[in-house]
């Protein structure tokens, strides 16, 4: 008797072909799988540097800007005593930063920097202490555009300190409320051992 068609085998064929579409389908998963665990892990790298952006934002708004106001000297001097080991704040050689934050951008010299790059000369470096050793962030922050205030005449803000009155008034002068001034500046927090996680904010900062 003639065999007109052979079908062994056909079993051994379609297991194969089964078995290698289950292992498409794990590697798949373990791809998804691997790829979410990744990214998740680089969100929290990246929230963590931000919050030391936030942090050192705080800082310099709530305590560093206030101090240099008063007197720039003396309020450098006492912000080394209290941060210059706890935190290893650093301000730059020279006037910079004092420059920036007394006069209108159009008016700083040469070699002051009004790059945008919060690490390319800053006026500003302190390190931030993380929960565990080895997870402290460094912060740079730089001032990049000062707008100064208009008004009144004493920086204060206490409109009774100056001549003039109000539109109302009596007097032969007037005295418009004042405006703060306006600095414009970068702030980047990166973490002390890998440098490349990291984050940048830009602050708008009225004084």
């Amino acid at each position: 008797m003639k065999i007109l068609k052979n079908q062994q085998g056909i079993a051994l064929i379609t297991a194969v072909m089964f078995t290698l579409i289950c292992l498409i389908i794990i590697m798949m998963m373990m791809y998804y799988v691997l790829s979410g665990t990744k990214m998740s892990g680089a969100q929290k790298r990246y929230r963590n540097a931000l919050e030391a952006s936030y942090g050192g934002t705080e800082l310099v708004t709530r305590t560093v800007i206030p101090r240099l106001f008063g007197n720039y000297s003396t309020g450098k001097k006492t912000l080394r005593d209290d941060f210059g080991t706890s935190l290893s704040l650093m301000f730059p050689s020279g006037n910079g930063l004092e420059t920036k934050l007394t006069t209108a951008t159009s008016s700083w010299p040469t070699t002051v920097s009004k790059t945008v790059n919060a690490k390319e000369a800053p006026d500003l470096t302190f390190v931030l202490q993380g929960a565990t050793t080895g997870n402290n962030f460094k912060v740079y922050t730089k001032i990049v555009d000062t707008v100064p205030g208009v008004g009144l005449i004493d920086t204060s803000g206490i409109d009774y300190l100056d001549a003039g009155a109000g539109v109302a008034g009596t007097s032969a002068t007037t005295q418009t409320p004042r405006t703060p001034n306006l600095y414009s500046f970068e702030v980047q927090g990166e973490a002390e051992v890998n440098p490349k996680e990291k984050a940048a904010l830009s602050v708008l900062y009225a004084y």
